[in-house]
């Protein structure tokens, strides 16, 4: 009986140590659970809803409800002014926003991409406030062989006749172009197209200033780089800076010799008579 006692007891207490084993071994795991969860919480990223393009988008479509797409986008990697609301796109007067830069599947709408709502993707979506558009006449030397494509930015010369003969003068420096002929379209095909006419973007004093000047002599346009920030300096060249000729200053006059007179009357005229210098 004895004997039956102990083994039960022994195995009681084997069953006892069993159990806190197990349960240590539960509580460990729980912990390392928790704390991984605690570290991939840490990780989350806030996200916002954005609207993006659902399509590839082009130049002058209009834009549809069906055409764009909300997507999770970072919070702290979101650009300025992007569409968040559904209702911004698309205001409920019905008023239509077209397309003014191409978009690829999956790119954020932007205010810059897009017209305002009711506006068309004409030129007039381009200009800046208080700015005016001007077009310049031009042909294949003048306007950069055809390389130019709108927001492209270009220095202006005037050539003609001045006081001093024909001279090339910089009158304006980073002017941007809105147009080229009739398409204000910057995603148009990358190759040399010979324009007749460049519209650009100008104030109303640039804007008297260059028709003066497309009056007045020939016009011609200088491509400035895209990373190009640096100011262009005032420019003036004529014939003779050109070729090297330099001014000669004119002779010196000899003096002129001195002549002494004497007036008198002669009947009712007054006359001036010659008389020999007294230079003592």
């Amino acid at each position: 009986m004895r004997i039956v006692f102990g083994l039960v007891l022994v195995m009681g207490i084997g069953l006892a140590g069993f159990a806190a084993f197990m349960a240590q071994q539960y509580v460990n795991q729980s912990q390392q659970e928790l704390a991984q969860a605690r570290a991939a919480a840490s990780q989350v990223v806030e996200t916002v809803e954005v609207y993006t393009a659902r399509r590839a988008l082009r130049y002058g479509e209009r834009l549809q409800r069906e055409d764009v797409i909300p997507i999770k986008w970072p919070r702290t990697a979101t650009p300025r002014n992007i569409f968040t609301d559904i209702d911004e796109l698309f205001p409920e007067n019905g008023d239509a926003r077209y397309v003014i830069r191409a978009m690829e599947p999956g790119e954020p709408l932007l205010p810059s991409k897009i017209t305002r709502p009711g506006q068309d993707a004409g030129i007039t979506s381009r200009l800046e406030s208080g700015m005016r558009a001007f077009t310049i006449q031009v042909n294949v030397t003048t306007g950069v062989s055809g390389f130019l494509r709108p927001s492209d930015r270009v220095d202006i010369y005037w050539t003609g006749r001045s006081q001093n003969g024909e001279i090339t003068r910089l009158i304006e420096t980073g002017v941007q172009i809105i147009a080229v002929d009739q398409s204000a379209d910057q995603d148009r095909e990358n190759r040399a197209v010979i324009a007749r006419n460049v519209t650009i973007q100008a104030t109303p004093q640039q804007v008297a200033s260059l028709a003066q000047a497309q009056s007045t002599g020939r016009l011609s346009l200088a491509l400035v780089g895209v990373m190009d920030e640096s100011v262009a300096q005032a420019v003036e060249v004529d014939q003779r800076s050109l070729l090297g000729i330099q001014m000669q200053e004119p002779a010196p006059r000899a003096p002129e010799p001195e002549r002494c007179t004497v007036r008198t009357r002669r009947g009712g005229e007054v006359v001036e008579i010659p008389i020999p210098c007294n230079n003592n």
